[in-house]
């Protein structure tokens, strides 16, 4: 499978040619620079050239990819976009441009606006639209005297916004009226459930919602997309390729810069019937159009790229924005390289952030596929220089440069030697050095080249790191993985010392071997007591913790909640739970957080599930699970919640998995395996990893270190790699791809098991990630984005 669209060399020359002409009459017409123009050109050239060369290595690769390319395209939606379009078409409005109809009434008041927007609810303009001349321009409509000038307003406004602000007992007639004339059938509906909800007419069980604005401005966008496909009101041609489309001019307008200033500005093509696009081909522009219309585009790996360039030439936002948004998800080892040359080479900055830190957290993979054996020599330097390069040993950078300079051993030998000063040879152990010092580096290089690739690493590694080289590497996550609460174990219950700490995982360091190690900061306190067991969750970019206990004592179990703001590093008290819970699980989902079973006291666990709305800051029941349920773990996949194992009444522990809905309750799911509780559950790459906790021993606990993997597609389980140590009661989290397990205690002889594992699934590899900085049992984790302040 390719991963962009085969281009023909004749075609290219086409592109060549056109590029040129477009170029020439840039100039002339004061356009953008040449130069960005050449900078562009240079990377399809280029890219395509790179394909070419590729193609081999290509389709032995990809075997497995023998898909259909239609069967790859993904459908990406604006969900936003009717809202958007419309404000944009009111803005335009306001400022009297691409106006072609005037709505008049005989009290003086006269509107001008859009046909399309106005065609979009009323029956009246949508029939002057279809009996329109081809050469009338502006169309001209007076309404009977019966007609007012709020009532007008009111349609108008309607049209443009999906609702009535105005609308009350007093102007319903006048309004009414209105649209009675102009035939709107939908503002005619408002009345209609107004009135049914004022008499009382239909059960408070029946009675219809109104309809939201949004939904409002959605039909409207899909009754503009009709008469686009019926070509009624269409005043513009666009030729690309020899291929006409009709569109019209207004909509255009607002979805695209580049239009807008076409007929907007006084340009000679807004005079213009036909418009002739030089910079796109047809199916390009079929799909932006299409996109224009409804805010929604096919894309895959066959386009993409394409439709960026073309929306970033035209200034077509909704078109760029779903491009960005595929290629920031669809992201993976096989295409990053494409994404962070293609960024570059259009100077999107984000975009190639993104892709060159995916290429950091992923370079052992990475370094395997076909494309990073065609790496420039300058880009594969600055990725192995960088601190923030993430491998499970310095070794596997060794043998990346190796096979780099193996791929064409005459043109980069001469380049061998500046590429090895950037591997950390001091960060290797003896056994993997030893590797390095068997590798035949010369090749076909003299021996003289040989002796001084060797020598140089065996100094670097004899003598450690240099001054100028980081002891470490160390990578900076964007989000913060923030640690809340816990408790410490200690043989005398009387001197345990629960905790109101919050710390977080500056920066994640590789050393030497095997050797990692989290640098830990501590962000601050939580008000009032200390807690364990509790809940915590992350909503609008605030932290959000609540329930737990401060102690071991019937009566210890709280129910307050309080909400952390890193912007403020300010704490803020919330309502109260209704019910005093611990050893629970607390998720997000929609717009609301649930509170989910748990311990009433330390003797009873409870069914219930409490919904907290941040909106009205209060906590309410939903439908109580099948059983009492305590010391579960929970995880959201795409708005569910899943729910697995734990203790039931009896404190055995469970082997249940099921989806939890906050009104239908509970369905029961495959079970796992191995019963287990007091365990951690967390959705990677859209499986559920499930590690730690006790499982049941005759009428005891014992550790469980057998660990599973849940696929929901499927709803089938997979044992995998297996915990190094017990971890009972640990905190976990993902972060950058990468499940973490942190502390929690031993079951057998109750020590704390105070070190953070850390498991890979490409490798499916555990690796200690070195100690906690604090408490570690019944702790628990999230992820938060924190102002820069506290990294410096």
């Amino acid at each position: 499978m390719e991963f962009t669209q085969k281009i023909l060399p004749m075609e290219w020359e086409e592109r060549w040619r056109r590029e040129k002409e477009h170029r020439k009459r840039m100039i002339e017409e004061g356009g953008k620079k040449v130069e960005e123009e050449n900078r562009k050109l240079k990377w399809i050239m280029s890219y395509n050239d790179n394909r070419i060369g590729m193609k081999e290595r290509e389709v032995k690769e990809n075997k497995r990819d023998m898909i259909d390319d239609h069967e790859l395209v993904q459908h990406y939606k604006r969900h936003s976009y009717p809202g958007e379009i419309f404000q944009a078409l009111q803005k335009i409005r306001l400022e009297n441009l691409l106006t072609d109809l005037i709505l008049s009434t005989e009290y003086e008041l006269s509107l001008h606006v859009h046909s399309l927007v106005m065609a979009a609810v009323s029956s009246l303009i949508h029939q002057k639209l279809q009996e329109k001349a081809g050469d009338e321009k502006v169309i001209s409509i007076s309404l009977g005297p019966e007609v007012y000038s709020l009532g007008l307003a009111a349609v108008v406004e309607f049209a443009y916004t999906g609702d009535i602000t105005s609308l009350n007992k007093d102007n319903m007639a006048q309004i009414r009226t209105a649209a009675l004339s102009l035939g709107a059938p939908r503002i005619l509906e408002l009345f209609k459930e107004e009135e049914e909800r004022k008499t009382g007419r239909c059960n408070k069980e029946e009675k219809p919602d109104k309809i939201s604005a949004e939904d409002q401005l959605k039909v409207s966008l899909q009754s503009m997309r009709d008469m686009w496909v019926e070509r009624v009101g269409c005043d513009i041609e666009l030729v690309a390729e020899g291929t006409v489309f009709h569109a019209h001019r207004v909509l255009l307008a607002a979805s695209c810069d580049y239009f807008k200033g076409m007929f907007t500005s006084g340009m000679r093509e807004s005079h213009q019937e036909s418009v002739s696009l030089l910079l796109v081909g047809a199916s390009e522009l079929d799909t932006l159009l299409h996109c224009t219309y409804s805010g929604a585009l096919a894309l895959g790996w066959g386009c993409v790229f394409e439709l960026t360039c073309t929306s970033l030439q035209f200034q077509f936002e909704p078109a760029l924005s779903l491009c960005l948004n595929f290629l920031k998800k669809e992201i993976d080892i096989h295409n990053c390289l494409d994404i962070a040359s293609f960024a570059e080479a259009y100077e999107m900055s984000d975009l190639k952030e993104l892709a060159e830190d995916f290429v950091l957290r992923h370079f052992q993979e990475v370094s395997a596929t076909p494309k990073f054996q065609d790496l420039p020599a300058e880009k594969l330097l600055e990725f192995l220089r960088c601190d923030a390069l993430s491998t499970p040993s310095e070794l596997n950078v060794f043998r990346a440069v190796v096979a780099w300079v193996e791929a064409d051993p005459v043109e980069r030998l001469p380049q061998a030697e500046r590429l090895m000063t950037a591997v950390r040879f001091p960060f290797m152990t003896f056994r993997e050095f030893r590797e390095v010092r068997a590798v035949n580096l010369s090749m076909e290089c003299s021996g003289e080249c040989e002796a001084d690739l060797y020598k140089s690493a065996l100094k670097e590694f004899g003598f450690g790191v240099s001054d100028s080289v980081a002891q470490h590497r160390v990578r900076h996550p964007k989000d913060a993985l923030v640690l809340v609460g816990g408790d410490q174990l200690h043989p005398d219950m009387g001197q345990r010392l629960p905790s109101k700490q919050l710390w977080f995982a500056n920066s994640l360091r590789s050393g030497t071997g095997l050797i990692k190690e989290i640098e830990w900061r501590m962000i601050g306190e939580m008000p009032d007591r200390a807690r364990f067991r509790h809940g915590v969750g992350v909503f609008g970019g605030k932290l959000y913790v609540a329930g737990g206990c401060h102690f071991y004592a019937k009566a210890d179990t709280m129910k307050s909640a309080y909400r952390y703001d890193p912007v403020q590093d300010s704490w803020e008290r919330l309502a109260d739970m209704v019910e005093q819970r611990s050893n629970f699980t607390m998720v997000v989902t929609g717009d609301s957080l649930y509170a989910i079973g748990g311990d009433k006291d330390i003797n009873t666990n409870l069914d219930s599930v409490e919904k907290y709305s941040p909106e009205s800051d209060s906590w309410s029941f939903t439908k109580a699970l099948d059983q009492s349920q305590s010391g579960h773990a929970a995880t959201v996949w795409r708005g569910e919640i899943f729910i697995s194992g734990g203790f039931n009444c009896r404190y055995q522990c469970l082997v249940s998995m099921f989806l939890y809905h906050p009104e239908r309750g509970t369905t029961y799911l495959a079970e796992m395996t191995h019963d287990r509780a007091q365990h951690c559950m967390e959705n990677l790459r859209n499986h559920f990893y499930v590690a730690g906790g006790v499982c049941n021993l005759r009428n005891f606990y014992t550790d469980q270190l057998v660990c599973e993997m849940y696929n929901p597609i499927h709803d089938t389980w997979t044992v995998f790699t297996p915990l190094p140590i017990p971890h009972v009661g640990a905190a976990s989290a993902v972060l950058e791809e990468r499940l973490y397990i942190l502390g929690g205690y031993c079951q057998e002889d109750y020590r704390e098991a105070k070190l953070v594992h850390r498991y890979d699934s490409v490798t499916q590899r555990w690796e200690c990630m070195g100690k906690m900085p604090g408490p570690v049992t019944d702790i628990r984790a999230c992820l938060l984005h924190l102002p820069a302040h506290f990294r410096i």
